[in-house]
């Protein structure tokens, strides 16, 4: 969550300085110790169907990637960081429903619930802006929510099949063809100011090593249901650094919509817990049932 948190307020300023293919492209070495990292992990070789999750998880990442070019394009565009956060991390809600379509899941209350709340969020952060029906970064915000909403679907999907560290080790290895192919059609700039790829090292950082985290939260016992709600609160930690550090100010519609954004993202994570008479066996991830 504080890594996350760090990553949604550093894009901000770089975005003022970088398109966002040059954001997305240069801010992917940051990704490279933690891949690193991973190719060291034991537990690489685990998974029932280790090709299928790898191909699934990679899937993940290239879209995953391509979510945060126009993530990034939403804050080029004008939008606030502790506006556009919150709203992009209602991604769930494709997620939710893709897997009411595709796996035939169900959704429990509180999840529905989540959904109406995060269609009222929408609602509040467009108040003031009636000649339209969707501002010009808002608009643009829909993309990441679609396009994070499929890869976290993938993500659930590949982790049934391979190992977690396997699973995120090939999800971040779908950031490389971005990476490596956004400069054959699109200019770069690759003389930059040591600030600016310091910041850059430390945006990819804190993403890559806020997947890492999450992995270690689930490996060593927690259960889906809190950890996965929890580490999509990151909004609650690049509001007030955007306040803090940027001097951003929250309308009065933009903080109600606020709210709701991160109260849908809670009911949206919610499971029910496992029945007294079934238990889940001591150590194992709760992936299965509701999302």
């Amino acid at each position: 969550m504080l890594l996350w948190g760090g990553w949604g307020v550093l894009g901000k300023p770089l975005s003022a300085e970088l398109s966002s293919w040059q954001l997305q492209v240069t801010s992917t070495a940051g990704l490279l110790p933690v891949i690193g990292g991973l190719f060291l992990s034991p537990r690489l070789r685990g998974g029932a169907h280790r090709k299928l999750g790898c191909l699934q998880a990679f899937a993940a990442g290239l879209i995953g990637s391509l979510g945060n070019v126009a993530y990034y394009q939403t804050l080029a565009l004008g939008g606030k960081a502790s506006s556009v956060v919150p709203l992009t991390a209602l991604y769930p809600v494709v997620t939710i429903i893709l897997a009411l379509i595709l796996l035939r899941e169900r959704l429990n209350v509180v999840q529905g619930a989540g959904i109406g709340l995060s269609l009222a969020a929408l609602w509040c952060f467009n108040v003031g802006s009636p000649a339209t029906l969707l501002s010009p970064w808002l608009a643009v915000a829909l993309v990441p929510i679609a396009l994070w909403g499929g890869s976290a679907l993938l993500q659930k999907l590949a982790t049934l099949h391979a190992s977690a560290e396997l699973a995120t080790l090939a999800f971040l290895l779908g950031f490389v063809p971005v990476a490596v192919g956004t400069p054959l059609v699109q200019p770069m700039t690759w003389a930059l100011p040591a600030k600016t790829w310091l910041l850059l090292i430390s945006l990819g950082l804190c993403f890559g090593l806020g997947n890492l985290t999450l992995i270690l939260a689930y490996g060593t016992g927690g259960h889906a249901s809190i950890v996965t709600p929890l580490a999509s609160l990151y909004s609650v930690v690049t509001i007030p650094l955007a306040m803090l550090l940027l001097g951003e100010r929250v309308t009065r519609g933009e903080a109600l919509g606020i709210g709701l954004a991160l109260i849908a993202v809670v009911a949206l994570g919610w499971q029910a817990p496992p029945s007294p008479a079934s238990p889940a066996p001591d150590g194992q991830d709760v992936r299965e049932g509701n999302l």
